[in-house]
């Protein structure tokens, strides 16, 4: 029977819950109630929904937990208004009692003594279950505890318009094989600019070919296949190794091509730009698979189908592939002894490998335990499994167990430093880009108007003021 059906039916025994519960004595027993906040959306949120529906109607009603969900919108929104609430803000809503989160969330409200250690909830036996690196990155400071619980993971993955490839691929002899490497990447999207460029007889209005949804984690999995870890965290403690060469490679394959028109960003995400034809391909979560257009919008009234193709992320040349750890785990916060033993309950409940297995179909995340972690656990599922989420799961899957994988670990304000490392570089690409715009449209040409940006002096500038700026967080 298909989630959503079951769903259909669990609203209404959910809704007998709220009214209480009869116990053995026929007197009502009152139903704990825990409060969840996600920040998913789509297809995510709801898959999530149907699934608290289904624990409501079972686990819940049989034990008397009732779990009510929302949610807050981005990350960012998420975050912050977790710490509004946890520090009692006028306006704030009440401290959810479990919400999605990533280390660096959980170890700001760590700091406030409102996150709960769960390890103890578990038994060895229960932990064994889980993929060791998804438990390890809930370890927030080494010591055995666990403060994010792992529910749903993801990695990296290249998304591409292969319809509109096609074309381009004939012309040039450019290849997927090509987009395996980021320098690979790099040249293709400096071939299909001269190419578009040539397809009409306006000068210098080649299309860009590629974006990232995510620029910090082509900086820290970059720099770690380079061989630098530029956040090294221990015990919240974090030292800073800004490698002026690595960062130079970095820049080189990210803020060149995107002053030069061959990488670029407009939407809100690159899957938008995609959509709009802005785009040919970009790498984003694989959680980001369901949002890829099925079609390009070419203009207000017109548009045409487009078909997906999905690749494994690119990698620097010659060096061990790092893919990104990602995908928010949930915290529970500080309550009553009912209301942690019945988050902890549910949690249990949606990694079990059916339920996970079912939001990982519906959502593109993966699941979180070695029993589900796997394509032929998933395949076994019984759950209708289409092409391209198949594609997505077994590039990600593989990534899991071949790759290296790596996520930044928490310190002080480390998500702000997070993103003060990622807009130094993006803010200047765009902003430069800009320049370079009003210039050829000034009459200069594209080298005139590049040049400024070019030279090794700049970069010197921006390395030095980014490595000021970031500093400031080193312990």
């Amino acid at each position: 029977m298909k989630l959503h059906f079951r769903s259909l039916v669990s609203i209404a025994l959910s809704a007998a819950l709220l009214l209480g519960c009869v116990g053995c004595g026929g007197a009502p027993k009152a139903a704990t109630t825990i409060t969840v906040w996600t920040y998913y959306s789509g297809d995510q949120l709801t898959s999530f929904n149907e699934l608290v529906d289904e624990f409501n109607s079972t686990v819940g009603q049989e034990k008397h937990i009732v779990v009510k969900s929302s949610s807050q919108g981005s990350v960012t929104d998420l975050e912050t208004n977790v710490l509004a609430a946890a520090k009692g803000e006028v306006g704030a809503a009440a401290l959810p009692n479990i919400y999605s989160g990533y280390a660096d969330m959980a170890y700001d409200l760590d700091q406030l003594g409102e996150v709960v250690d769960l390890a103890p909830y578990l038994t060895d036996k229960e932990k064994a279950a889980y993929v060791d690196g998804f438990l390890k990155e809930g370890d927030l400071m080494n010591n055995g505890e666990l403060k994010v619980f792992p529910v749903a993971k993801s990695t990296e993955l290249f998304y591409l318009n292969a319809t509109d490839w096609a074309p381009f691929a004939a012309a040039t002899g450019v290849t997927y094989d090509d987009l395996a490497t980021v320098e690979g990447v790099t040249e293709a999207a400096h071939k299909y600019y001269d190419w578009t460029d040539a397809q009409t007889d306006t000068p210098n209005d080649g299309k860009a070919f590629f974006g990232r949804d995510a620029l910090a984690n082509y900086l820290f999995c970059g720099a770690q296949e380079l061989g630098v870890t530029i956040f090294d965290a221990e015990n919240g403690v974090m030292t800073l190794n800004l490698d002026k060469d690595v960062m130079r490679k970095l820049w080189d394959n990210y803020y060149v091509p995107f002053l030069k028109g061959w990488f670029g960003a407009s939407g809100r995400f690159r899957s938008d730009d995609v959509k709009t034809g802005n785009l040919l391909s970009y790498v984003g979560s694989s959680s980001s698979s369901t949002f890829f257009p099925k079609q390009v919008l070419t203009s207000d009234t017109e548009s045409h189908d487009i078909e997906i193709a999905v690749l494994p992320c690119p990698s620097f040349s010659g060096c061990a592939p790092v893919a990104a750890q990602q995908g928010a785990g949930m915290i529970v916060t500080k309550g009553t002894d009912a209301q942690i033993e019945a988050s902890v309950e549910f949690l249990k409940w949606f990694t079990q490998p059916e339920n996970n297995i079912a939001f990982s179909v519906s959502s593109g995340y993966l699941p979180v335990t070695h029993a589900a972690a796997s394509l032929d656990a998933i395949r076994s599922s019984g759950l209708e499994l289409s092409d391209s989420i198949t594609t997505v799961l077994g590039l990600s899957l593989n990534a899991v167990e071949n790759d290296h994988l790596y996520t930044t670990h928490a310190f002080p304000e480390g998500s702000t430093a997070r993103n003060k490392l990622q807009y130094a570089m993006e803010d200047a690409a765009e902003a430069d880009r800009a320049t370079v715009e009003e210039r050829i449209a000034a009459g200069q040409t594209p080298e005139e108007a590049e040049a400024e940006f070019l030279t090794d002096d700049y970069f010197d500038q921006w390395y030095e003021a980014t490595r000021t700026t970031l500093e400031a967080f080193a312990g």
